[in-house]
């Protein structure tokens, strides 16, 4: 049951699996809680996947009076506390089976929840990894042409949302604090475009006509393929950015902040690296080390590409999460 417009709905029909439109208006739809209910009656199910807190808290109060398993999924840190009426009907309902997380860094997070004498067990977290394929990865890298970059240009891309713990901010002054003799480019793909701040304080540098604001595009991947490094700034409540892997699936060499699961994902030194959050020093030296070791950078863009194919394939997510309903069930 999911929401019909969205990017994978017709894949799942066209590959004849049984999917029930749904698109859930808030934590308290009845309409979408009703129509749960409904389908709970038709087959003797025995867990629901929740992935995310409308989908879970619905399911809950939908399931209600059953023995149904259910399982939570979360892929950030954050917002979930003792304290919050809201997580008692998410992710601290005493009904919720098991809290499926993309990261061990969410894992320890929520570990570490207390108030009193409640916390969150052990035994209801699980770390399983969301798996990928290099297979999903065949686009051609974009023409950068296209946003005033010329051809050979050395290129730093970086694709996100607006957000203030993005950390834009740093990376631009990081950008600034790049020696003279070095060319690149700045490419910001997304609607940080729209951040008048953002783009005022990238108009006031000396280096506005090599930062690129690309505004919102659906091939943000293709364009981070065609350049030389990616980079992900976050400050803040980071669980394991699909950005960074679509970027090391195309063997572009990542730079990230030691923020939430990036350290898990990025190996510093070997598949990338990693440096301190809202530094902008340390991240303007890791981008020159790039610029100038073009076979450092060749380098960690191939174990980049190989770390996915290894060790974030969506094979072990398929098999781990198998696991886990099975055991949930008692079939092993």
């Amino acid at each position: 049951m999911c929401n019909p417009k969205g990017q994978n709905y017709q894949r799942l029909v066209d590959e004849g699996m049984v999917a029930q439109p749904m698109a859930l208006e808030d934590r308290f739809d009845k309409v979408g809680i009703a129509a749960i209910r409904e389908q709970l009656k038709k087959k003797d199910y025995e867990v629901i996947h929740a992935y995310n807190p409308r989908a879970l808290a619905c399911g809950l109060t939908a399931s209600k009076g059953t023995d149904i398993r259910i399982v939570a999924y979360r892929g950030v840190i954050g917002n979930i506390s003792f304290l919050n009426p809201e997580s008692w009907i998410t992710f601290l309902h005493p009904r919720v089976s098991k809290i499926v997380c993309v990261a061990d860094a969410i894992k320890d997070y929520l570990s570490s929840l207390k108030f009193l004498w409640m916390r969150i067990p052990d035994s209801k977290l699980q770390r399983i990894y969301k798996g990928h394929d290099l297979g999903w990865y065949q686009a051609e890298p974009a023409d950068l042409g296209e946003f005033g970059i010329p051809e050979g240009a050395f290129v730093v891309c970086c694709t996100g949302r607006n957000s203030p713990r993005k950390g834009y901010d740093v990376l631009i002054d990081a950008f600034c604090k790049l020696p003279d003799d070095i060319e690149a480019h700045l490419i910001l793909v997304g609607d940080m475009a729209e951040n008048k701040d953002l783009r005022a304080q990238a108009e006031s540098t000396n280096r506005s006509a090599r930062i690129h604001f690309t505004g919102f595009r659906r091939d943000a991947p293709a364009i981070a393929a065609a350049s030389n490094v990616f980079v992900l700034p976050s400050t803040e409540r980071e669980g394991l950015p699909r950005a960074v892997i679509e970027a090391m699936a195309y063997g572009v060499a990542p730079v990230v902040t030691s923020v939430g699961g990036m350290p898990e994902l990025v190996e510093d030194g070997a598949s990338g690296l990693v440096v301190a959050p809202d530094h902008s020093q340390a991240l303007a030296s890791a981008l020159e080390r790039l610029y100038r070791d073009g076979s450092l950078l060749r380098q960690l863009g191939l174990a980049a590409r190989e770390r996915i194919a290894a060790d974030f394939h969506t094979s072990q997510t398929v098999q781990q999460t198998g696991e886990l309903y099975n055991a949930l069930t008692g079939r092993f």
